[in-house]
C-alpha cells in the first residue's frame, strides 16, 4: 500500500458509495490521512430529482446542498475517523466530471469509488470507469460485500 496524504471518496449515498467510504476511512487511519467525503450532485439544475422537492421559499441550490451536507455529516460520525472534510459539489456536469476536477485541482493520492453493479456491461458504472481511466493518483474501486 502506498503512503496516502490525501484521499477522497465518491459517495452518492448508496450501499455501494457506503462501503467505499468505510474502506476509504479504513485506509486513511492506516495512513493517518485526510479524508475528503465528495459529494456530487449532477446535472443540477437540468436535471434535479423530483424527491425530495425544495420548499418554494427555499433556492434549490441551498435544500440540496443542506441536504447533503447533513447526509455527509451523518455519514462521517458512522466512519468514526476525526480528519474527515466535507465537500459538496452542484453541477450541470457529471459526477465523474466533478471529481476528476477536484481531484486535478486539490491533489489526491488515492480515490475511492463504489462500484454499481447495475451496468448490463459490467460490473463498472460509469463513473467508477472514468475515474479509473482519467485520475491522475491512486484509485481503489471497491465492490459491494468486499
Amino acid at each position: 500500500m502506498g503512503n496516502y496524504g490525501k484521499v477522497v471518496v465518491g459517495v452518492d449515498f448508496s450501499q455501494n458509495s457506503r462501503g467505499a467510504a468505510e474502506r476509504a476511512a479504513a485506509v486513511a487511519r492506516q495512513n493517518g490521512a485526510a479524508l475528503t467525503l465528495l459529494h456530487v450532485v449532477e446535472h443540477f439544475p437540468q436535471d434535479i430529482p423530483i424527491t425530495p422537492i425544495p420548499p418554494e421559499d427555499i433556492d434549490p441550490a441551498a435544500f440540496y446542498r443542506q441536504r447533503a451536507e447533513a447526509d455527509l455529516s451523518e455519514l462521517s460520525e458512522s466512519l468514526g475517523y476525526d480528519r474527515i472534510k466535507h465537500a459538496v459539489v452542484l453541477s450541470a456536469k457529471s459526477a465523474n466530471h466533478e471529481i476528476l476536477d477536484r481531484v486535478r485541482g486539490h491533489p489526491a493520492d488515492l480515490v475511492v469509488i463504489g462500484a454499481h453493479d447495475r451496468d448490463a456491461k459490467g460490473p463498472l458504472g460509469s463513473t467508477a470507469l472514468a475515474i479509473a481511466a482519467h485520475t491522475p493518483c491512486d484509485v481503489l474501486i471497491v465492490h459491494a460485500g468486499t
